[in-house]
């Protein structure tokens, strides 16, 4: 059973206070383009990260606001900005490092929010139903092509608000020599 690949940079989720103090009181996001899971979407809004070892510039945030900020970086960020992220579920930030966060109208020192995201395929109820799988399970996914590889440890995310894509970090996918809409198998 294949799905499509979606390839995913470093990024940052931001607060509505944490966006308030990066880009000044009562600001809104502002849609750059639409994502592929719906309600999602890249703004024009962009940030710095500083860390202990450096600085990456011009991090683009991902809109909607959330409850938290979140950072999502690679782990080749993570050695340049002296941070190291755990690899974790989108949304899971407790016990992950902080960094400070520039925008153009303030700074921002988070405690926790730095992580390396899992490798992850969102999918419909329905397209769990027909793959077989349930929320939160671990499969398994074979590439195809001159590199092909097996990812393991591939988190299951089912729910009506998500359209079928695995997402990797840009390194992963680079690696498996993929692109963004390259088809992977499901391996049970």
């Amino acid at each position: 059973m294949k799905l499509p690949v979606g390839l995913s940079n470093r990024h940052i989720h931001l607060s509505k206070e944490d966006l308030e103090v990066l880009f000044g009181q009562g600001h809104e996001l502002t849609v750059f383009k639409d994502l592929s899971q719906p309600g999602q979407y890249a703004c024009d809004e962009k940030v710095d990260l500083v860390g202990p070892k450096g600085t990456i510039k011009g991090v683009r945030v991902l809109g909607p606001i959330r409850p938290s900020t979140q950072v999502e970086i690679s782990l080749a960020d993570g050695f340049a900005l002296g941070v190291k992220p755990p690899i974790k579920e989108s949304g899971d930030i407790k016990g992950t490092p902080g960094i400070k966060l520039v925008g153009p109208k303030g700074e921002v020192e988070i405690k926790e929010g730095v992580i390396a995201a899992a490798r992850h395929i969102h999918m419909s109820l329905e397209d769990a139903k027909n793959f077989g799988v349930s929320d939160k399970d671990i499969v398994k996914v074979k590439t195809f092509g001159e590199r092909a590889v097996v990812f393991e440890n591939v988190l299951v995310r089912a729910s009506e608000k998500f359209a079928l894509e695995m997402h990797l970090d840009v390194e992963e996918g680079n690696a498996a020599g993929l692109r963004n809409g390259d088809l992977v198998e499901l391996v049970k």
